[in-house]
This record gives C-alpha cells, sequence and structure tokens, in this order.
C-alpha cells in the first residue's frame, strides 16, 4: 500500500481509504448495506491488514449508527494505526437547526459525533456539502473553533464547487483559520467534471483529493452491460448517483475497462480504481461494498498499474469536452498556462501538435 501526504499537512494515508455508507442499515443508507458490528469488524480487520490507514464515514450515514458500530468495533483496536474521518451537514432531526453548517450545528453534531465514535479526536473532519444560507465566515471560525479544542485535527469540505472552496480559503486566509487540507470529490471515468475546476484547484491550493464511489455506484464494475443490472445492485433498487447523462458513453467506457481487466486478469473496478489512484491529483479512493470478495478486490487494485497504452485507451473514450474558457485558453493563451492549468488543457494541446 502507497501512503501519500493530504494536502498541505503532514498527514499521510493510504491511496485506498475503508467506505463505511454500507454499516448500519437505516433509512435511505439501506438501499446500500446492512452491516452489523461482526460483519463490520471483519472487513475493518480485513483493510487494515491490507494497509489502509483511513476509515470514512458521515454522521447521516444510517441515522448516526454507522458511526456507532464503528466505534464500537475500534474500541482501542490498533486505534493508534488508524485515522477516522467523518462528515456533517445534512439533517440530524427534524428542527430548524438540525441541518447546515451553522455554529450551532457543527459543534453540536461534532460532539455527538465524538460519543458515537468512542474517541477524543477526529482526524479529519469534513462539511458534506454546501450550504448557501450560513455564512462561510461562521463555519470556517466554528471548524477553527473545534481544532483549538482538540477535538478535531484536520478539516475538509466535500461537494463544493470550485468559488466556494476559494471563498472558504480566501476567509479561512484573511481570518487566519484553520483551512480546508481537503476535498471529498465524485471523480471517475464516467464522470470527469471535477477536471474542469476541482482538481486544478487542488493543485494550486494544495488540498488533497480523496474520492467518493470511483467505480459510480458499481456501473464500472464490469458487472452492470447494456443489456444488463445485476440483480440487487445500487441501481435496481433505485439509487440514482451518479446521474448517466450519456448512456452510450457510459457503455463505450465499460467495454474498454472490461477489454482491458480481461487482458490482464482481473476486474474492471480494479481497472477503474488503478486509473484513479495513478492520476497526479488524487490522494486516496474510497471503496466500500457489501461483501469481503468486493472489499478483497478493490482492495488489489492498490497493486495494479496500468500501462501507458491502457491509460491512453480510457483516456480517449471518457475525456470530457473542452468547455468556455477553457477552449479558448488552448487556443490564445497556451504559452502562459501554469500547471494547474495544464492539468485540463495539457491533453488537449498534445493532440493539436
Amino acid at each position: 500500500m502507497e501512503y501519500r501526504v493530504l494536502g498541505r499537512s503532514g498527514l499521510k494515508v493510504s491511496t485506498i481509504t475503508m467506505g463505511t455508507m454500507t454499516v448500519g442499515g437505516k433509512g435511505w443508507a439501506s438501499m446500500v448495506g446492512s452491516q452489523g458490528v461482526s460483519e463490520a469488524e471483519r472487513l475493518i480487520d480485513l483493510c487494515l491488514d491490507a494497509g489502509v490507514n483511513l476509515i470514512d464515514t458521515a454522521n447521516a450515514y444510517s441515522d448516526g449508527a454507522s458511526e456507532e458500530i464503528i466505534g464500537e468495533v475500534l474500541g482501542g483496536k490498533r486505534k493508534n494505526d488508524v485515522l477516522i474521518a467523518t462528515k456533517v451537514r445534512f439533517p440530524m432531526g427534524d428542527g430548524p437547526n438540525n441541518e447546515g453548517l451553522s455554529r450551532y450545528h457543527l459543534i453540536r453534531e461534532c460532539e455527538a459525533s465524538l460519543k458515537r465514535l468512542r474517541t477524543d479526536v477526529i482526524d479529519l473532519y469534513q462539511v458534506h456539502q454546501w450550504d448557501g444560507v450560513t455564512p462561510l465566515e461562521e463555519t470556517m471560525e466554528a471548524l477553527d473553533t473545534l481544532i483549538r479544542q482538540g477535538k478535531v485535527r484536520y478539516v475538509g469540505c466535500s461537494n463544493f464547487s470550485g468559488w466556494h472552496i476559494m471563498k472558504a480559503l480566501g476567509i479561512a486566509e484573511r481570518e487566519h483559520r484553520q483551512r480546508f487540507v481537503s476535498q471529498q470529490i465524485h471523480y471517475t471515468l464516467e464522470a470527469r467534471d471535477a477536471e474542469y475546476e476541482l482538481l486544478p484547484i487542488s493543485i494550486d491550493q494544495g488540498l488533497g483529493v480523496l474520492v467518493w464511489s470511483p467505480i459510480a455506484g458499481g456501473l464500472l464494475s464490469g458487472k452492470h452491460r447494456r443489456d444488463h443490472t445485476p440483480e440487487g445492485s445500487r441501481q435496481a433498487a433505485g439509487w440514482t448517483e451518479p446521474p448517466i447523462r450519456d448512456v452510450d458513453r457510459l457503455w463505450r467506457i465499460v467495454d474498454v475497462l472490461v477489454g482491458i481487466a480481461e487482458s490482464r486478469g482481473v476486474s474492471a473496478a480494479q481497472v477503474a480504481l488503478a486509473w484513479l489512484i495513478g492520476r497526479k491529483t488524487v490522494t486516496s479512493v474510497i471503496i466500500g461494498g457489501r461483501t469481503e470478495a468486493q472489499f478483497r478486490d478493490n482492495l488489489a487494485a492498490a497493486d495494479l498499474a496500468l500501462t501507458a497504452e491502457e491509460r491512453a485507451r480510457l483516456d480517449a473514450v471518457s475525456t470530457p469536452p473542452l468547455l468556455y474558457p477553457y477552449w479558448h485558453q488552448m487556443q490564445t493563451a497556451s504559452g502562459r498556462l501554469g500547471e494547474a492549468d495544464l492539468s485540463l488543457i495539457a491533453p488537449f494541446l498534445d493532440k493539436q501538435a
């Protein structure tokens, strides 16, 4: 297992993170999985034995049950070797202040997560989604307070847009608050939207990148094909993340994935994960699953190195077009583009050459 520094911190995390949305099985999360204590313990041990050192959860997963089970399982087991990341933002009750990124909600829910996780400190506390009502100054001050109180070590964001992130980082710098060290995003071969703004921002601002649902809820596992949806899959249960806007493009990507996987004697899921791990901007991919077999298969991606030719084939079938203003920058500013700009535009310049 390889370990990479998380953004502008000194913290090293494994290139594969254990995701735990399948733990608990309450409410909407029941469509994903319903692992109890014994199952979660077996899977956590499997991941730790493989070298995974980061476990990601959220207070909203199964109404806190995911955190509770993780806390019960860890409870002292190799605790010094395990980093815990959790998230806050979504409703945790029916009251008007039981959601969002207000000081009230953040501090209250952090303390609740600490109790459920049976720990004194959360290693990475992530705001789970944008809150357009709460002033960002209030959010960043509350997160800074939690760090100074010793309840949180690092903070990050998830599902923010580019301007959301830059505004938060600007406020942190102006007011001398702790800044985000990472962002958790959706990024796959099928959904490469993050390459327009979010990944260049990570390069420019020194943010680590954690990728959620890296095989698109199973769509890139190779089990889903043009005329077949596996029984018991998330999609069969009505799961809608991610939205697929071009179905034919999805299946073209899957065809290439399966072709490479068959030639290498591995699964399509491993190829999709290896493509992400090999991306310069990605720190870690968050894997999940309902079975030990799924976890074992995903963990094997840590040791799979794709060839330049294989990566080129995957890029050819999945690279999104340049949007404005990037196509204009390519045509008129190619001589004065920085590293962050080139992370998006360089492949298109290479095609022109």
